[in-house]
């Protein structure tokens, strides 16, 4: 399912994060995603495109640290057991929902 984005607005991205076996019967988990035009951008830097989008959902739905923005955007921190337990924030726009920005934070304090 690939929904044609609206102008001006952020695209949105459904992905398959995993496949679960129960009872005979597969299941799936589709998580959409919508992403601004600077995160898209951001991510095809070498730091950041090993980032997977399934941690960026893991620190959306399991944050460790939420801070609010004087701005409104809204900043999430989780650690990442696959990368030695760093720190992974992820900024959301102020819907909640809109993805700006995700990296490593170096600095990450709980």
């Amino acid at each position: 399912l690939v929904l044609p984005p609206r102008k001006n607005s952020p695209k949105l991205k459904p992905y398959l994060w995993g496949v679960l076996l129960q009872n005979n019967a597969l299941y799936t988990h589709v998580f959409c995603m919508k992403f601004t035009q600077y995160f898209l951008t951001t991510r095809q830097r070498p730091d950041r495109s090993l980032i997977k989008l399934e941690w960026i959902e893991f620190v959306i739905l399991n944050p460790e640290k939420e801070q609010i923005q004087e701005d409104g955007r809204i900043k999430r921190w989780a650690r990442i057991h696959e990368m030695d337990n760093r720190a992974l924030r992820v900024v959301l726009l102020q819907d909640g929902e809109t993805i700006h920005n995700a990296f490593f934070d170096r600095s990450f304090k709980k």
